[in-house]
């Protein structure tokens, strides 16, 4: 790619992963509270969205199809992946959505590269993804024998989700959408469709919550994962590629799992670190890859 910059990029899939085991620790905190997963959306919709508004007539990409500008607002990181991951979240532990929703990035990659282009994977993305796969069902035992069908739900949102954001990353690269565009293209029409919607039909939970979550979590959602994050995975995918970009998820099923031990209390039986640490030696394989 012409005028890629490979120091931006590392620096911006770094600064992605902080923001997204935060996202994902954070994000359980705030679904274990009166909050619906629907009320996290809305309130991450309402500040990326006011602070986006200012300057969306400007960055709106009109250079592109109409058809592509509803496909990349659909798939991005707006109403559809957040719910479905605040609702996995609701279900299933932080140590899930970080293998589940993250360690699988590259899978999905991989898969669609397949599809669309008919790339082929070298033999050792095929091993590298199956010491992945190995590594989520020795996570995905205990909390089957304990939870159940609420895990197994957690974890098959937590699959949606990533592989619509591996959709998003491989349109973005393709149609070379800027940070600027990708903001106004996710959170502006995210914003005005599912605001209404949630005021005036979805249950909510803020009556029932404190001031004080209420504004974390909006400031969080809104600055964080709506807004610094998408411009910091443009970045990457724009300087890096959608592969090497996807497999820098490598560090947040283990950075999750660590944070979630002092600000949820949620610590993984020894199976669980065991799997977290099986899905990071194969997503380390891709990245290793993925720099050749």
């Amino acid at each position: 790619m012409q005028n890629s910059n490979p120091v931006l990029g590392v620096a911006s899939a770094l600064g992605v992963i902080g923001i997204w085991s935060s996202f994902i620790v954070f994000s359980r905190a705030g679904v274990t509270t009166a909050l619906t997963a629907y009320d996290i959306t809305a309130l991450r919709l309402i500040v990326a969205g006011l602070v986006t508004l200012p300057f969306a007539y400007w960055w709106w990409p009109r250079h592109l199809p109409l058809r592509v500008q509803a496909l990349l607002s659909l798939s991005g990181p707006g109403v559809v992946y957040s719910t479905m991951m605040y609702h996995g979240l609701g279900e299933a532990s932080a140590a899930y959505g970080g293998v589940f929703a993250n360690g699988s990035l590259p899978i999905f990659t991989t898969l669609f590269a397949y599809l669309v282009w008919r790339t082929v994977p070298t033999a050792r993305e095929f091993i590298a993804i199956a010491i992945i796969v190995a590594g989520g069902v020795l996570l995905g035992i205990p909390g089957m024998r304990a939870g159940g069908a609420n895990v197994v739900a957690g974890i098959a949102l937590f699959l949606v989700a990533s592989a619509i954001i591996c959709a998003y990353t491989l349109g973005i690269r393709h149609y070379k959408i800027t940070p600027k565009e990708a903001l106004a293209l996710v959170n502006m029409p995210n914003a005005l469709i599912f605001l209404p919607i949630w005021f005036a039909f979805l249950p909510s939970g803020i009556a029932e919550t404190d001031t004080q979550t209420v504004l974390f979590q909006a400031l969080f959602q809104g600055l964080g994962p709506g807004f610094l994050a998408l411009i910091l995975y443009t970045l990457a995918t724009m300087h890096l590629g959608a592969g090497p970009t996807a497999a820098f998820s490598a560090a947040v099923p283990a950075s999750a799992a660590v944070l979630a031990i002092p600000v949820l209390s949620e610590v993984p039986t020894t199976l669980e670190w065991i799997g977290v640490a099986t899905v990071t030696i194969g997503l380390v394989l891709l990245v290793l890859k993925a720099r050749r």
